[in-house]
């Protein structure tokens, strides 16, 4: 049985708080910074302003 305990983790750029791995992300886990397309939105905004 698999358990959701033992994904890796780290935390986000923008709110910081910590995001689990996800199957989607398996090939590019190292790259991937943001929780969740609003934060990278959010990010993307504050780099322009």
């Amino acid at each position: 049985m698999h358990k959701k305990l033992t994904l890796p983790s780290k935390p986000c750029l923008v709110c910081a708080r910590p995001f689990a791995w996800r199957k989607k992300w398996a090939k590019d886990w190292d790259e991937v910074k943001y929780c969740s397309e609003r934060c990278r939105r959010q990010r993307s905004k504050a780099g322009t302003a």
